[in-house]
């Protein structure tokens, strides 16, 4: 069955940085386009960041310039280098295998002080 995994996750000082990974199985990873959501207490989830199969790349408004999605499609891998991290980016972060809607459980990312 498919599988997807997020790590990485946890707590960071405004300003910093973090790393989070995603490992999927189950699926022909490179044929499909990974997806990294992100929903806030109160808050509908949200795209931040998408790359195609192709490695096209597609970034929130929000998170442009700070964030960088990259893929490894021999290790069925996606990631999400976030730098500059602000407060506001305080969310669960989500991993999802777009077209198919396989979903991973989260990760939570807080920004504070």
């Amino acid at each position: 069955q498919v599988q997807v995994v997020e790590s990485g996750g946890g707590l960071v000082q405004p300003g910093g940085s973090l790393r989070l990974s995603c490992a999927a199985s189950g699926i022909i990873f490179r044929f499909y386009a990974m997806g990294w959501y992100r929903q806030a207490p109160g808050k509908q989830r949200e795209l931040v960041a998408r790359i195609g199969s192709g490695r096209t790349t597609n970034y929130a408004d929000s998170v442009k310039g700070r964030f960088t999605i990259t893929r490894d499609n021999a290790k069925n891998t996606v990631s999400l280098q976030m730098n500059s991290l602000k407060p506001e980016d305080t969310a669960v972060y989500y991993c999802r295998v777009e077209s198919a809607d396989f979903w991973g459980q989260g990760t939570q990312v807080t920004v504070s002080s």
